[in-house]
């Protein structure tokens, strides 16, 4: 039942998965449905909602990065990170998360399903200090803007990018980019079967 509508999903968003990337995608969200019962990983408890709510949203920026190394910032239970990792094999996610049982669960999705260019990072923002620096820096429903610029400052290469994922875009959060930094990009996403707004903003260090 979710492999089919992962089907039509994907078809619908002009993206192409391998067999084993689709595995991958409902094998996570039958984790993700399975553990959730007992780690409260997210408030959406139907596994076909999680499908357009977790995986799609998460997807839905996918064409838009840029760079081979990226970090996944407050990430919960992996998202966008993980279905991100799934569909590009050539690109590293660094999952960022203070929650230990949120970690847990990453890493026994690695292992499960075979993903191996994601690493999994038990730590405060803030306190976290990356060897390399990312070419992404990603956050979904994690701060405002003005927020995640403060606590991520020190995360992105020189020429990185800051990816924001957003709902409704609120005018008065836009206007609080601190100075020194740039919104190139306001993105509107399509996710299927969703009936909300969803826009991904890339900001840049000027």
């Amino acid at each position: 039942m979710l492999s089919a509508l992962l089907d039509e999903y994907l078809a619908e968003m002009n993206l192409t998965a391998t067999e084993q990337q689709k595995k991958q995608l409902v094998g996570f969200v039958e984790m993700l449905n399975k553990w959730n019962k007992a780690y409260n990983l997210t408030s959406v408890r139907d596994p076909k909602q999680m499908l357009i709510r977790h995986i799609m949203d998460s997807l839905a920026v996918s064409a838009h990065l840029v760079g081979e190394r990226f970090i996944d910032v407050g990430t919960g239970p992996g998202l966008p990170g993980i279905p991100l990792a799934i569909m590009n094999p050539d690109k590293h996610f660094v999952l960022l998360d203070s929650l230990g049982k949120r970690i847990r669960f990453q890493k026994q999705v690695q292992f499960d399903l075979g993903i191996d260019n994601i690493s999994s990072v038990e730590s405060r923002v803030e306190a976290y200090e990356p060897e390399e620096k990312f070419d992404g820096v990603l956050s979904r429903a994690f701060a405002s803007i003005e927020d995640m610029l403060h606590w991520c400052h020190h995360l992105p290469a020189d020429n990185g990018c800051y990816y924001a994922l957003k709902g409704q875009l609120a005018e008065d959060e836009m206007a609080k980019i601190p100075e020194g930094y740039e919104l190139t990009d306001v993105i509107e996403l399509c996710v299927p079967c969703l009936d909300e707004q969803r826009h991904l903003l890339r900001v840049i260090k000027k």
